[in-house]
């Protein structure tokens, strides 16, 4: 394994925070962009680690949908206009 170093900075993004890693990290850890990874945090530090395996359909996404965590339905109200459905 190729090994890079880096000192970066943390930006606010929306409500969280960012790190953005340079060209030759990414390119040493073999991370490109969209792809998933898992962000564990521990004592000895933080650990960025790619997620193995394909992205999930939509029917499994669909599947792990829980109403009650996620709010439920979007519109549960009777109409609110002209809408004729």
């Amino acid at each position: 394994m190729v090994h890079a170093e880096a000192v970066v900075g943390i930006k606010k993004w929306g409500n969280n925070l960012g790190v953005r890693l340079p060209g030759n990290v990414a390119k040493a850890a073999q991370l490109s962009a969209e792809q998933m990874v898992r962000v564990v945090v521990s004592d000895a530090g933080i650990t960025i680690t790619p997620v193995e395996g394909q992205a999930l359909t939509l029917e499994q996404r669909l599947a792990l949908f829980d109403p009650a965590r996620h709010g439920g339905e979007a519109m549960a109200a009777e109409a609110l206009g002209a809408e004729k459905w």
